[in-house]
């Protein structure tokens, strides 16, 4: 049996193993950096690097490398020995602290929208020590920042680190308001809920759109998708548990902190949940999950799907973004207590997040914004585009007496009475629960669920970071210079409860009658990328970033050409892939099933007119008009293709042809060859159908 807590951590070099190894001198010196940011000497970093690389080999391993997060959306890593020639033919195995504080991986050739030409290649990783390095596959993986030889970044951990630092600051200044003068960090914390699906690895790689896109181009609706609701929550079938243990020990084995496990809404869909940590290493274990999955899946001969709607027909994949503050000390500073309604701290940091998220709900739905989640969002499994809070009916009601001047009594906890005395009786939550809010209070976090499952949650908790950063600006700004702090302070709340509460909405966010309330609320309602992603570098959005020191602009207009470049490469890839399968496999197997039909026509009329052909006609002429179809929708998305290269001058533009032009070609095309499909003989199709993939793990 596996020893758990043994196992926990095992790969990592974390606290308990550096308190070990290094002398103690030197672990507070690493700590102080870890801690409060202090620049690490060299001579520090020459012992740990020894230390480091003597526990590395210890666990097997031969190589290190500078693990970092270019704009790919993925990590990247480039690997080296630690071998050193001694002469004589021998080697020692050596590991310097330059090797560990700096690397040189070639830039040139990652995304950098404008701030790298192919033949500038030069740029650096720097090691990042608040966040754990591990031995991984015999390799010693140091997380890193990425930048380029002229010092913007290129990667998505430094801007993280530099919104953690921004909510500190000003979070250390209010929390100082009122008294809290030990408080010396407040770090914002994560828990990422990762959706995915299970899918057996020989129906995967009988599916080049699975392959190439990561989620089915074609597929007609199978007999039955999720209508039961017999799969959320279900028992988990022997192959997937397998997995899912398998999983959680090589989780374990890095410090990922993995709790919960489930069967999803979906067929084939499942999710796990972990505990939360620091967003800097939440992230960095998020990625590192995703990649796990996807090695473990492999090995137990399954495929792991993290695209955000692999399937049309049932429930996409998300992945929510649990978010909190929290300080050095203990203190969850959304945490309303017994009696929120006295809790003006808590109040306080409420209103600033309500605040931030009114004042930038367009930056919060470019957070989320990707091709594969333009299939999702706004979808009866998902928020609408349209960003809202959830705070329940307490918190509104709080809210609502400060607004009026009036006194709220708080509500007594009651006991849940289930009507069967063997049943445990246990305190009733004073609010509900919403899960089609997009952004829901949850008792002591908000739980911002637009994004998608195979996002890295960087860029949502960047703009969470920085735009509640700035309501604590101004509120500080405003708090200590008031001449009384009381008064000052509840006429802040008060003010801006008035101001911002068109962003609170405590009911469903699936119904249609909410898109039309939040536009009379004046909310903005962004339903494509394309739509979403011009906030990302308007003036509004610069000023913020660049205040706070997270982005300059120029690092702002290269992501945002990224972006968009990404968006029409996405869309450029599935309708190739798409013209690809209809010429190698649809039209094969369409034309076959017809030569089939007429040949069953042409013999059973040979055998005289008692036979009749009526069925075979009628099927008959239905794929030959599906047939014509199909080769006509066919070339006008392959003209549109082609039409696109007529926009490349300009990154928005081409990615609006491709949402406006390509995207709605490939619907088309799409809708016609899933109805030939429905009609074709299974033995005829060329590719797995929804029921042999969604019901290919038993």
């Amino acid at each position: 049996m596996t020893n758990i807590p043994e196992l926990f951590g095992s790969m990592v070099f974390n606290d308990e193993v550096m308190r070990e190894r290094l002398p103690k001198d030197i672990y507070k010196a690493l700590r102080k950096t870890m801690q409060s940011g202090k620049h690490l000497e060299l001579d520090v970093a020459n012992v740990v690097a020894n230390a480091m690389k003597d526990w590395a080999v210890e666990k097997g391993a031969t190589h290190y490398t500078h693990w970092f997060q270019p704009m790919t959306g993925v990590t990247a890593e480039k690997h080296d020995s630690f071998i050193s020639p001694v002469g004589d033919g021998k080697i020692i195995m050596e590991f310097s602290g330059k090797e560990l504080v700096k690397g040189e991986p070639d830039a040139s050739s990652f995304p950098s929208g404008g701030l790298r030409a192919t033949f500038e290649a030069r740029g650096y990783t720097a090691w990042d020590p608040t966040s754990y390095a591990f031995v991984k596959d015999g390799t010693l993986y140091i997380p890193t920042a990425f930048c380029s030889y002229t010092g913007e970044v290129l990667d998505k951990k430094t801007p993280l680190l530099r919104s953690m630092e921004a909510i500190d600051k000003q979070a250390k200044r209010v929390l100082k308001l009122f008294g809290n003068d030990n408080v010396k960090r407040v770090s914002t914390t994560v828990g990422p809920e990762q959706e995915y699906f299970l899918i057996d690895k020989e129906v995967y790689e009988k599916r080049p759109d699975l392959i190439y896109t990561g989620r089915t181009l074609f597929g007609a609706r199978p007999s039955k998708g999720q209508e039961m609701e017999d799969h959320y929550f279900g028992s988990i079938k022997p192959r997937v548990a397998a997995f899912m243990k398998d999983l959680d020990e090589e989780l374990w084995k890095f410090g990922i902190l993995a709790k919960t496990k489930h069967n999803e809404v979906a067929p084939a869909q499942h999710e796990l949940a972990p505990i939360f940590s620091t967003t800097n290493i939440a992230t960095d274990h998020n990625q590192l999950t995703m990649e796990i999955m996807k090695n473990v899946a492999s090995k137990h001969g399954l495929a792991c799907l993290l695209h955000e709607k692999p399937f049309a027909g049932v429930n996409g994949s998300g992945k929510h973004n649990n978010w909190s503050l929290s300080t050095d000390t203990g203190m969850n500073l959304l945490e309303p207590g017994d009696t929120p309604s006295q809790n003006a701290q808590f109040l306080l940091f409420l209103t600033a997040v309500i605040k931030a998220v009114d004042d930038y709900q367009d930056l919060m739905r470019v957070s989320a914004a990707s091709a594969g989640n333009d299939h999702r969002l706004g979808a009866n499994e998902a928020p609408p585009a349209v960003v809202s809070m959830f705070i329940g009916e307490e918190l509104e009601g709080i809210l609502d007496a400060i607004e009026s001047g009036t006194l709220y009594h708080e509500k007594e906890k009651t006991l849940m009475e289930i009507g069967a005395s063997v049943l445990p009786h246990f305190p009733k939550d004073t609010t509900d629960r919403n899960r089609t809010s997009p952004f829901a209070f949850t008792g002591n976090k908000f739980e911002f669920r637009m994004l998608g499952s195979s996002m890295s949650i960087s860029g949502p908790n960047i703009v969470l970071n920085t735009i509640v950063a700035e309501s604590l600006e101004q509120f500080a700004d405003r708090l200590e210079n008031a001449a009384d702090f009381q008064t000052e302070l509840n006429a802040l709340i008060k003010e801006n409860i008035k101001e911002h509460k068109r962003i609170i909405f405590n009911g469903n966010g699936y119904d249609d009658e909410w898109l039309k309330e939040a536009e009379k609320r004046g909310l903005s309602n962004l339903k494509s990328t394309v739509d979403a992603l011009p906030e990302f570098v308007s003036e509004k959005s610069k000023k913020v970033f660049t205040k706070h020191g997270v982005f300059t602009e120029v690092e702002l207009e290269s992501r945002y050409e990224i972006l968009l470049e990404n968006y029409y490469k996405t869309i450029n890839i599935e309708a190739l892939t798409m013209v690809d399968m209809v010429k190698k496999g649809v039209f094969q197997s369409v034309l076959k099933y017809q030569k089939d039909l007429a040949k069953v026509m042409s013999e059973k009329k040979a055998l005289g007119a008692e036979f009749d052909v009526t069925m075979e006609s009628s099927l008959l002429e239905k794929i030959s008009k599906l047939s014509a179809s199909i080769y006509k929708n066919l070339e006008v998305l392959e003209n549109s293709i082609v039409e696109a290269k007529n926009h490349d001058s300009d990154a928005y533009e081409e990615a609006k042809y491709y949402r406006e032009v390509v995207f709605d070609n490939m619907n088309v095309l799409r809708t016609v060859v899933d109805e030939a499909e429905a009609i074709v003989g299974k033995d005829y199709w060329a590719y797995p159908t929804y029921e042999e993939i969604l019901y290919s793990v038993l």
